[in-house]
């Protein structure tokens, strides 16, 4: 036999740990369409823009902290208006700007 045919291959290990996403304490479900239930609500005629992430499973104000720290750099301009609140326990509302496809590639870039 040769020593191709007789290596043990139970040594061989891959790296599936890193290709799949990191555990974390929430969960952002997608809708019944396939999409990430982010939203874009107008209010006051236009003066007002708010980002709606609903159904969030979990700790949300742990997903409320990690959008704030890692969104934008900490001394830029949209980082001193970005304003998150949690509605209904499951809910956020980020208010401040038109961040809605930030949002999303954000949650995508996490494994959402």
């Amino acid at each position: 036999m040769s020593q191709l045919a007789s290596q043990n291959y139970a040594s061989t290990s891959f790296a599936f740990d890193d290709a799949l996403p990191k555990k974390s304490a929430y969960f952002v479900p997608r809708n019944t369409r396939g999409n990430l239930p982010v939203y874009t609500d107008v209010r006051n005629g236009g003066g007002r823009q708010l980002v709606l992430v609903r159904n969030v499973e979990g700790n949300v104000s742990e997903l409320a902290r990690d959008l704030a720290q890692s969104l934008f750099p900490a001394d830029s301009l949209e980082a001193s208006r970005f304003k998150i609140q949690i509605s209904q326990s499951k809910h956020l509302v980020i208010a401040g700007g038109r961040w809605r496809d930030n949002v999303v590639e954000w949650l995508k870039e996490k494994g959402f």
